[in-house]
Protein backbone atom coordinates (compact mmCIF):
# COMPACT_ATOMS: atom_id res chain seq x y z
CA UNK A 1 0.00 0.00 0.00
CA UNK A 2 1.38 3.20 -0.76
CA UNK A 3 1.21 6.53 2.06
CA UNK A 4 -2.04 7.56 0.79
CA UNK A 5 -3.65 3.97 1.46
CA UNK A 6 -4.62 3.57 -2.28
CA UNK A 7 -3.62 0.43 -3.69
CA UNK A 8 0.35 0.06 -5.19
CA UNK A 9 0.87 -0.20 -8.75
CA UNK A 10 1.72 -3.39 -9.38
CA UNK A 11 4.19 -3.69 -12.77
CA UNK A 12 2.11 -6.48 -15.32
CA UNK A 13 4.81 -9.52 -15.98
CA UNK A 14 7.47 -9.20 -18.56
CA UNK A 15 7.20 -11.73 -21.02
CA UNK A 16 10.81 -13.07 -19.81
CA UNK A 17 9.45 -13.53 -16.44
CA UNK A 18 6.43 -15.58 -18.18
CA UNK A 19 8.65 -17.44 -21.19
CA UNK A 20 10.57 -18.57 -17.85
CA UNK A 21 7.91 -19.83 -15.93
CA UNK A 22 6.61 -21.41 -18.98
CA UNK A 23 9.87 -23.13 -19.41
CA UNK A 24 9.99 -24.58 -15.97
CA UNK A 25 6.26 -25.51 -15.74
CA UNK A 26 6.71 -27.46 -19.21
CA UNK A 27 9.57 -29.22 -17.17
CA UNK A 28 7.76 -29.80 -13.77
CA UNK A 29 5.46 -31.22 -16.36
CA UNK A 30 7.51 -34.07 -17.16
CA UNK A 31 8.59 -34.84 -14.06
CA UNK A 32 5.09 -35.39 -13.26
CA UNK A 33 4.10 -37.42 -16.42
CA UNK A 34 7.16 -39.73 -16.01
CA UNK A 35 5.92 -40.26 -12.10
CA UNK A 36 2.02 -40.75 -13.90
CA UNK A 37 4.06 -43.31 -15.84
CA UNK A 38 5.73 -45.16 -13.45
CA UNK A 39 2.21 -46.56 -12.06
CA UNK A 40 -0.38 -46.04 -15.11
CA UNK A 41 -0.84 -49.70 -15.10
CA UNK A 42 -2.20 -49.25 -11.59
CA UNK A 43 -4.18 -46.16 -11.66
CA UNK A 44 -5.11 -44.28 -14.57
CA UNK A 45 -4.63 -39.91 -14.09
CA UNK A 46 -7.53 -39.10 -12.83
CA UNK A 47 -7.67 -42.05 -9.95
CA UNK A 48 -4.34 -40.57 -9.16
CA UNK A 49 -5.26 -37.15 -8.83
CA UNK A 50 -7.67 -37.99 -6.36
CA UNK A 51 -5.42 -40.03 -4.40
CA UNK A 52 -3.06 -37.41 -4.75
CA UNK A 53 -5.85 -34.90 -3.61
CA UNK A 54 -6.77 -36.73 -0.86
CA UNK A 55 -3.10 -37.37 0.41
CA UNK A 56 -2.34 -33.89 0.28
CA UNK A 57 -5.39 -32.21 1.52
CA UNK A 58 -7.13 -35.00 3.66
CA UNK A 59 -10.07 -36.60 3.22
CA UNK A 60 -13.04 -35.82 1.41
CA UNK A 61 -16.51 -36.44 0.15
CA UNK A 62 -17.43 -37.13 -3.01
CA UNK A 63 -18.38 -33.40 -3.77
CA UNK A 64 -14.97 -32.36 -2.86
CA UNK A 65 -13.76 -34.64 -5.36
CA UNK A 66 -15.94 -33.68 -8.20
CA UNK A 67 -15.37 -30.25 -7.84
CA UNK A 68 -11.90 -30.45 -7.73
CA UNK A 69 -11.55 -32.69 -10.58
CA UNK A 70 -14.03 -30.53 -12.65
CA UNK A 71 -16.11 -33.46 -13.34
CA UNK A 72 -19.88 -34.18 -12.16
CA UNK A 73 -20.79 -36.07 -9.17
CA UNK A 74 -21.85 -39.63 -11.28
CA UNK A 75 -18.17 -39.59 -12.97
CA UNK A 76 -16.38 -38.41 -9.36
CA UNK A 77 -18.17 -41.51 -7.78
CA UNK A 78 -17.22 -43.67 -10.80
CA UNK A 79 -13.77 -43.04 -10.14
CA UNK A 80 -13.65 -43.44 -6.59
CA UNK A 81 -15.46 -46.94 -7.04
CA UNK A 82 -12.68 -48.31 -9.05
CA UNK A 83 -9.78 -46.96 -6.43
CA UNK A 84 -12.12 -48.53 -3.89
CA UNK A 85 -12.34 -51.87 -5.85
CA UNK A 86 -8.66 -51.54 -5.76
CA UNK A 87 -8.45 -51.59 -2.01
CA UNK A 88 -6.60 -47.89 -2.80
CA UNK A 89 -9.35 -45.68 -1.26
CA UNK A 90 -11.85 -46.56 1.37
CA UNK A 91 -15.39 -44.91 2.15
CA UNK A 92 -15.82 -44.29 5.78
CA UNK A 93 -18.94 -42.72 7.45
CA UNK A 94 -18.39 -38.98 7.93
CA UNK A 95 -18.19 -38.59 12.09
CA UNK A 96 -19.00 -34.40 11.60
CA UNK A 97 -22.33 -35.33 9.31
CA UNK A 98 -23.50 -38.73 8.88
CA UNK A 99 -25.06 -37.67 5.44
CA UNK A 100 -21.62 -37.50 4.02
CA UNK A 101 -19.12 -40.50 2.49
CA UNK A 102 -15.53 -39.46 3.57
CA UNK A 103 -13.06 -40.88 1.14
CA UNK A 104 -9.58 -41.75 2.79
CA UNK A 105 -6.57 -43.37 1.44
CA UNK A 106 -5.73 -47.16 2.37
CA UNK A 107 -2.68 -48.33 3.07
CA UNK A 108 -2.20 -49.48 0.19
CA UNK A 109 -3.54 -45.88 -1.38
CA UNK A 110 -0.45 -44.31 0.51
CA UNK A 111 2.12 -46.24 -0.55
CA UNK A 112 1.39 -45.66 -3.96
CA UNK A 113 1.25 -41.31 -3.70
CA UNK A 114 3.98 -41.46 -1.61
CA UNK A 115 6.19 -43.82 -4.31
CA UNK A 116 4.35 -41.63 -6.80
CA UNK A 117 5.50 -38.31 -5.15
CA UNK A 118 9.08 -39.61 -4.09
CA UNK A 119 9.84 -40.30 -7.75
CA UNK A 120 8.80 -36.20 -8.11
CA UNK A 121 11.02 -35.13 -5.47
CA UNK A 122 13.49 -37.09 -6.53
CA UNK A 123 13.77 -35.63 -10.29
CA UNK A 124 12.95 -32.62 -8.99
CA UNK A 125 16.22 -32.83 -6.69
CA UNK A 126 18.61 -34.37 -9.10
CA UNK A 127 17.18 -30.96 -11.77
CA UNK A 128 18.38 -28.82 -8.58
CA UNK A 129 21.41 -30.15 -8.02
CA UNK A 130 22.70 -29.18 -11.35
CA UNK A 131 21.50 -25.52 -10.23
CA UNK A 132 24.62 -23.27 -8.88
CA UNK A 133 23.94 -23.90 -5.50
CA UNK A 134 24.45 -20.02 -4.60
CA UNK A 135 20.94 -19.76 -6.73
CA UNK A 136 19.02 -22.58 -5.41
CA UNK A 137 17.34 -19.98 -2.05
CA UNK A 138 16.49 -17.56 -4.25
CA UNK A 139 14.29 -20.25 -6.69
CA UNK A 140 13.01 -21.79 -3.37
CA UNK A 141 11.79 -18.17 -2.28
CA UNK A 142 10.89 -17.27 -5.83
CA UNK A 143 8.90 -20.42 -6.06
CA UNK A 144 7.23 -20.04 -2.92
CA UNK A 145 5.50 -16.51 -3.81
CA UNK A 146 4.93 -17.96 -7.00
CA UNK A 147 2.61 -20.69 -4.83
CA UNK A 148 1.49 -17.89 -2.22
CA UNK A 149 0.19 -15.55 -5.23
CA UNK A 150 -1.78 -18.73 -6.97
CA UNK A 151 -3.42 -19.27 -3.24
CA UNK A 152 -1.02 -22.67 -2.65
CA UNK A 153 -0.39 -22.61 1.28
CA UNK A 154 2.04 -25.39 2.54
CA UNK A 155 1.89 -27.27 6.22
CA UNK A 156 4.46 -28.66 8.07
CA UNK A 157 3.38 -31.91 7.11
CA UNK A 158 3.75 -31.41 3.69
CA UNK A 159 0.07 -31.24 2.05
CA UNK A 160 -1.32 -28.07 0.94
CA UNK A 161 -4.25 -26.05 0.95
CA UNK A 162 -5.75 -23.84 -1.93
CA UNK A 163 -6.88 -20.39 -0.35
CA UNK A 164 -8.26 -17.46 -1.85
CA UNK A 165 -6.13 -15.42 -4.06
CA UNK A 166 -5.87 -11.53 -3.55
Amino acid sequence: MDTAGGPESVPEPSSREVEAVMRAADTLLRVVSRSVAEVEDVVNTPQLRVLVLIHTRGPQNLGGVAAELGVHASNATRICDRLVAAALLERREDPADRRYVRLELTAKGKALVNSVLEHRRQAIAEVISRMPSGRRPALAAALEAFAAAAGVQGTTDGRFTLGAST
